[in-house]
């Protein structure tokens, strides 16, 4: 019941900070993206199109920006972001046609994608941010989680295309469906009763707890699995400047650590500053 009590309580400060994003720049402005000079070098990353919050939105705001837009001022270089389908963002930086992605969680065949901060062993200091995967079910459902298994389940479990979330349901014996690309699309399905179970990222939990569906969903208080986030870089971008992207490895985790930043996450979360 501790977990549960203290999942609600963030829930509930989440909840109601998502429409008070913008007071974070009343309390300590975001960093605007870096300028192209003649020496620095740009750098392109893709994102999901997705609003996430509040980590990134489809429009380019979130703490996901904030992070890295401090990071190429301090290492003088500049970041070109595109938004795609996740899909299509991991193969493009498979191919080499963008030198990195976020906000990646681990897993191991990913490395075929790109390089994690770490390698094999992904340093967890050098993240991102953490989120965690929830369980949605339909109000009423039986269906259960104990932190090690799935009971009551009668049917498939729903994953966004392309999660890391997958994985980990197959491992507990469940069928997985992988149809739908967005959270609400999952959140429809539960409520058509063509899921038993939805996987969704904590965020996301938030938003559609939040929402219109929420009066037909309930949300599992114990997480599925807690993650960090990373941004991950190109094969050719590590092995063409090396140095380069353990800097900016590094300059992720020194400004994730900085109290400018820790401001804007603590306003964007509902906290006091």
């Amino acid at each position: 019941m501790a977990v549960a009590a203290k999942w609600q309580g963030w829930v509930k400060r989440i909840g109601g900070a998502l429409a008070l994003l913008p007071l974070a720049s009343a309390i300590a402005a975001p960093a605007e993206p870096a300028k192209p000079t003649a020496a620095s070098r740009i750098i392109t990353l893709c994102y999901e199109r997705a609003d996430v919050l509040p980590w990134r939105s489809q429009n380019g705001q979130g703490l996901n920006f904030d992070l890295l837009n401090m990071v190429a001022k301090r290492e003088n270089i500049v970041f070109e972001y595109r938004a795609m389908p996740w899909k299509r963002c991991l193969a493009e930086l498979k191919a080499n046609e963008v030198d990195g992605a976020f906000a990646v969680s681990y897993k191991s065949d990913r490395r075929e994608l790109g390089e994690y901060p770490g390698g094999s062993n992904p340093d967890a200091a050098k993240r991102m941010h953490v989120d965690r995967y929830m369980l949605l079910r339909k109000k009423g459902s039986k269906v259960d989680w104990d932190g090690k298994t799935l009971s009551n389940v009668d049917g498939a479990v729903g994953a966004q295309l392309g999660y890391s979330v997958g994985d980990q349901l197959r491992s507990l014996n469940v069928t997985v469906d992988e149809g739908s690309q967005r959270s609400d699309e999952l959140a429809r399905k539960l409520i058509a009763g063509r899921l038993a179970a939805a996987a969704v990222g904590g965020s996301d939990a938030v938003t559609l707890m939040s929402g219109p569906f929420a009066a037909q969903l309930e949300m599992i208080p114990r997480p599925l699995a807690e993650k960090p986030y990373f941004l991950i870089l190109s094969h050719q971008m590590v092995e063409r400047w090396p140095e380069q992207s353990k800097k900016i490895w590094s300059s992720i985790e020194q400004v994730r650590n900085s109290s400018a930043y820790q401001q804007l996450e603590r306003a964007a979360k509902g906290k006091q500053p």
